[in-house]
């Protein structure tokens, strides 16, 4: 079951862990500020405008940062195993067309809104959430069709259908365990009844993938199910449960008078989508193309290779840098949407 064998090179695994690093935190950082822009659908006119202002206030200094990790994760597709983005491109054609529709409207409307006059702002917030929603349904129904290995039957599509609303439910409770870090009052009430009713949303998928994912090929199977792998991946499903658990008896608890246990559900959702990606991770590698390509088969030449890490190892605290950075400036919570 190992194909992993003496002589192939180190640097393909180096390049798989950058693209599986910058992928699970692109995952984590945008799916939280997709998250609230979903969210903001949830809410009307009148007094809820101010809830939105404040919503989109406690991402204005993030969003627009945290997509340097799907660019970063692109290109490392790109130029560290150029055999692979043709395929896994290709076949994702029109998800990844319609994803980047979602995040373009979604970042024209971010900007537009702040200047429109009163009577046009509310169709530019519109816009943002469908913006919002189209992006992280085109990646979750990408995410559904990669575990298939891209093969478009109407089982693997109502699958990847599950796949796209399952993660749409990840970005809003996510979404909503930020802003129960970040807001206050009648706004951080709202969020965590978001959050109790999105959470277990988020479990159904979690179980629908988990599912589905061993059943794709007898080698993923084996992977999770043959001794003595069984006994030491059980503690990975185990510790996802009991997360769950935790998180239901915390947000039945909030809000506290004192804020306590207000970054819990936050730390929850990043817990969840990391174990998420790891039980994925395991599953799938040594693969880029399910069951097709390897990364050793997929990747550039070891010369160029080791190139560009030297390139990325420079590039990557940079990036990590200025995000601790910002995050540490804005951290506590957010204030009033000023545009001045």
């Amino acid at each position: 079951m190992d194909i992993i064998t003496q002589g192939q090179s180190w640097l393909p695994i180096a390049f798989a862990g950058l693209l599986g690093l910058s992928i699970l935190l692109y995952v984590i950082l945008d799916g939280y500020d997709l998250g609230v822009g979903i969210l903001t659908g949830a809410l009307g006119t009148g007094e809820d405008a101010a809830h939105k202002d404040r919503m989109i206030a406690s991402i204005g200094p993030f969003w627009d940062a945290n997509e340097t990790w799907l660019v970063l994760a692109v290109g490392l597709l790109l130029v560290a195993f150029p055999f692979a983005q043709g395929v896994v491109l290709g076949a994702l054609y029109l998800p990844v067309a319609l994803m980047l529709l979602g995040l373009i409207l979604r970042g024209v409307a971010f900007d537009f809104r702040a200047k429109a006059v009163d009577g046009h702002r509310i169709w530019w917030d519109r816009a943002f959430f469908a913006g919002s929603t189209i992006a992280a349904l085109a990646q979750g129904y990408m995410l559904g069709l990669y575990i298939v290995g891209f093969e478009r039957t109407a089982v693997n599509v109502a699958f990847s259908i599950l796949t796209a609303v399952a993660l749409v439910a990840g970005y809003a409770f996510i979404g909503a365990s930020w802003l129960i870090l970040k807001a206050e009052g009648d706004l951080q009430r709202r969020a965590v009844r978001w959050a109790r009713g999105t959470l277990w949303l988020v479990a159904l998928g979690f179980v629908a993938v988990s599912v589905v994912t061993p059943l794709m090929s007898e080698r993923i199977f084996a992977k999770w199910f043959e001794l003595p792998y069984l006994v030491l991946l059980a503690p990975l499903p185990a510790t996802a449960a009991a997360v769950f658990v935790v998180l239901h008896l915390v947000l039945r608890a909030l809000p506290t008078r004192t804020d306590r246990f207000a970054w819990v559900p936050f730390s929850g959702a990043i817990a969840l989508f990391a174990l998420g990606f790891y039980g994925l991770a395991y599953s799938f590698f040594p693969y880029v193309v399910p069951e097709r390509m390897t990364i050793w088969e997929a990747a550039a030449a070891d010369a160029s290779l080791m190139i560009m890490l030297v390139g990325a190892c420079l590039v990557l605290p940079m990036i990590l840098g200025y995000t601790a950075l910002s995050y540490w400036i804005f951290k506590g919570k957010a204030g009033a949407l000023r545009y001045d």
